[in-house]
């Protein structure tokens, strides 16, 4: 199976760290390249802007995995795709989170995901799977806590770290992460739903990075 992947230095380290079976051959495009012109079994595009898709290259009549967090199946209106988070860390972990209305393309993925050796697991396709919207939820309550003068970032992060067993505490998350990309997820769920409101802090910082 030949495979294309569009993707950014730091995803395609990751996936590279994930690791790909040797049957499977992996065209790397750069993240201003095309997919158009390009043969392969499927596409992975981790570089889809998901808050501008009418911006996006978007190709017909083949299976591609897209980084869209912020947005939903139907605006992107490609029955052949499937959502996926690429964000900063999210690429490498143990199990994927996809999400897919199509059954379809759904069993299309199945199949790919099972070559590659990838454990997997369908999300309801919303804004921002499972993960993300925890994590920017923990993330979002943290600054709420720091407006209030509650405690330090640094204490906040300790705190989590050892009182939860998070691997990074919710500051150093926002920071691997990218406040951006918190702000951009949390911006969508707040319009369906108030508990997502976006702390004032995290607002004005990531509107700095």
């Amino acid at each position: 199976m030949h495979i294309a992947i569009r993707a950014a230095a730091a995803q395609q380290k990751e996936l590279m760290e994930k690791g790909f079976p040797e049957n499977i051959t992996v065209q790397w495009i750069e993240p201003a390249g095309k997919l158009s012109g390009i043969i392969a079994d499927v596409f992975f595009d981790l570089c889809f802007d998901d808050t501008n898709i009418s911006a996006n290259e978007l190709t017909d009549n083949a299976l591609v995995f897209v980084h869209a967090v912020n947005c939903v199946g139907p605006q992107i209106n490609k029955p052949d795709y499937v959502r996926l988070n690429a964000w900063p860390g999210f690429l490498n972990r143990s199990v994927i989170e996809l999400a897919c209305s199509h059954p379809v393309t759904v069993q299309k993925a199945e199949a790919v995901l099972k070559k590659l050796n990838w454990q997997f697991i369908w999300a309801e396709d919303d804004y921002g799977f499972i993960a993300a919207r925890i994590i920017a939820m923990i993330i979002n309550e943290a600054y709420f806590a720091l407006e209030e003068n509650v405690s330090t970032k640094q204490q906040i992060d300790i705190a989590m770290r050892l009182g939860t067993n998070y691997p990074y505490g919710p500051f150093e998350w926002g920071e691997k992460i990218g406040l951006k990309n918190i702000y951009n997820l949390l911006s969508r769920l707040a319009e369906k739903d108030a508990r997502y409101t976006i702390a004032t802090l995290l607002e004005h910082e990531s509107q700095q990075t």
